[in-house]
């Protein structure tokens, strides 16, 4: 089973020992990143994007930890927007994409394969360009020399999953200038209000007890965790969990949205994961409390189920009672098969800031949970050899 140091997590010194590249503090800023977000797309015109016209569609080029930022384009976009939006990780380009369509790329570094490829093709043939990253940058080049629109990222932006605003900003501000997405300038000083606020609420001084994303790092260490949105917005926000706990507290995840994923969460129940599950030896072990550790081996880790829920729909309508009804009927059903159930339910405003409430608080808990193992949230070994062994390539 993993270890996790509660007494480490309550102790803002070790923690800022162990976070070398200061995560939690980048992580803190992301109203911050909203707010000069704001003004420097202002700047770079994001008015004039697609010419100021609306395309015929759109296509969103974004992979790794700014994959996030084309998710939630497309979610909000979905229900009401006049034009498709695609999204493209990287090449091909659809055969379609023409000068009647506008590719928005997103990278922090302005170098990611992908995104930068895409623009390239993009220009090539034509279509109006949105580009969001670092200034000086082959991401940056091509849209000017394309005619397309470029935002900056501003300073100090190491990690793209730390620097989330940043990148999705000028992207929804573009969105509600093309009609595509309902989020007004003046929703995002409230987005960059529930942002501070959860960073008020999940700071290295704030103790375990009291901490939302402490706690939900200590119910996750000794677990196998799924994390469950209960409805679109909610699952953009589960996406973005599971990824962040993988690449930051490496801790493999799974996500699902309902009502699709509740068959497939469930059956999960019946497994060996569960206290009520399987039927082999280590089963037995696990449910037998004088079972010993060094005789008996290890218990397994339990089943995490960890709901993201959308604040309740006012007034309610029946398809709402419905999505509720399912929601705790796995909730319920999961508590009698054993699993570990942890529950976070977003506060009322605009989608846009109840989503920025579930993902900032996964994003915190994440990092809470890699730095109560001991590791570093920012620099993982691994990746840095499989970057080695691949850059010939």
């Amino acid at each position: 089973m993993p270890y996790l140091d509660e007494t480490g997590l309550d102790d803002p010194d070790e923690l800022a020992r162990r976070d070398s590249r200061a995560t939690l503090r980048a992580l803190a800023t992301a109203g911050a990143q909203v707010r000069e977000a704001v003004t420097l797309s202002t700047e770079a015109g994001v008015d004039r994007v697609a010419y100021g016209e609306r395309p015929r569609s759109v296509v969103v080029a974004a992979l790794g930890g700014s994959a996030v930022v084309a998710d939630v384009l497309e979610m909000l976009a979905e229900p009401s927007s006049p034009v498709p939006v695609t999204v493209r990780r990287n090449l091909p380009l659809p055969g379609w994409v023409g000068p009647l369509d506008l590719v928005i790329a997103v990278s922090l570094s302005g170098r990611a394969d992908g995104p930068v490829a895409v623009a390239r093709e993009a220009a090539r043939r034509g279509a109006a360009l949105l580009t969001v990253g670092a200034e000086d940058s082959p991401l940056a080049e091509i849209s000017h020399r394309a005619r397309g629109v470029h935002i900056g990222v501003g300073r100090g932006r190491a990690s793209s999953r730390t620097s989330l605003w940043s990148l999705l900003t000028p992207v929804l501000m573009a969105g509600h200038v093309l009609g595509l997405v309902d989020v007004p300038e003046s929703v995002l000083p409230e987005v960059a209000t529930r942002l501070d606020e959860q960073a008020e609420a999940c700071r290295p001084s704030s103790e375990s007890f009291v901490n939302p994303a402490k706690l939900i790092a200590v119910q996750l260490a000794e677990t196998v965790p799924v994390v469950l949105g209960d409805g679109a917005l909610a699952g953009v926000a589960a996406r973005r969990a599971a990824a962040m706990l993988a690449q930051t507290a490496r801790m493999p995840a799974t996500w699902g949205e309902l009502p699709d994923a509740a068959s497939q969460v469930v059956a999960c129940f019946d497994g060996p994961f569960t206290a009520g599950g399987g039927t082999g030896a280590a089963t037995a072990r696990q449910a037998d409390i004088f079972a010993d550790p060094f005789l008996d081996a290890p218990a397994q880790p339990k089943l995490g189920l960890m709901m993201l829920r959308d604040a309740p729909l006012q007034p309610k309508t029946q398809e709402s009672d419905v999505a509720a009804a399912l929601t705790d009927a796995v909730l319920g059903t999961a508590r009698s098969a054993g699993a570990k159930v942890i529950e976070s339910v977003a506060a009322p405003g605009h989608s846009v800031v109840r989503l920025a409430e579930l993902m900032a608080l996964t994003d915190f808990a994440a990092t809470y949970l890699a730095l109560g193992f001991g590791l570093d949230p920012a620099v993982s070994p691994h990746v840095a050899d499989l970057r080695d062994r691949t850059s010939d390539q």
